[in-house]
């Protein structure tokens, strides 16, 4: 237990944080994607993912793990966040082209990140403006 100003900040038992670059699953489809993205999140990885999951994907991946609550011993479901910049704001049309040939050639929205993890670790993500608030069950 880390104790600090006299307040307790509790332990929080074995996780870790995992990056995954969008290249590593580029190529893969919407199965192998997701099959790959519980497999890391089953771990107990809290993942953060380059660029985002396309809606059918997202909306797949939200299905199969509702399906595994109650079936997999401990698996209480996932949290997940995707933030996106404004990057197409302040662009003018050649800038917002550009981007949109940039997005397309890379496959994905290079600009977003997708956070994912375990319901039993997130409590909460927090989305503001200048921050990611990411908030954890002790």
């Amino acid at each position: 237990m880390v104790k600090k100003k006299g307040k307790s900040l509790g332990k929080i038992k074995g996780f870790s944080i995992q990056f995954l670059p969008y290249a590593e699953i580029r190529d893969l489809d919407t199965t192998q994607r997701i099959r790959k993205i519980l497999n890391i999140v089953l771990g107990n990885n809290i993942l953060i993912l380059q660029g985002k999951l396309e809606v059918e994907e997202e909306t797949r991946l939200i299905e199969d793990t509702m399906a595994m609550v109650g079936h997999v011993k401990n698996f209480k479901g996932i949290e997940l966040a995707v933030i996106s910049g404004n990057s197409n704001k302040g662009l003018g049309v050649f800038g917002k082209f550009k981007m949109n040939i940039a997005n397309t050639l890379a496959g994905g929205d290079m600009g977003a990140v997708t956070i994912l993890g375990p319901a039993t670790i997130i409590k909460e993500i927090k989305r503001n403006p200048k921050k990611i608030e990411l908030l954890l069950k002790r």
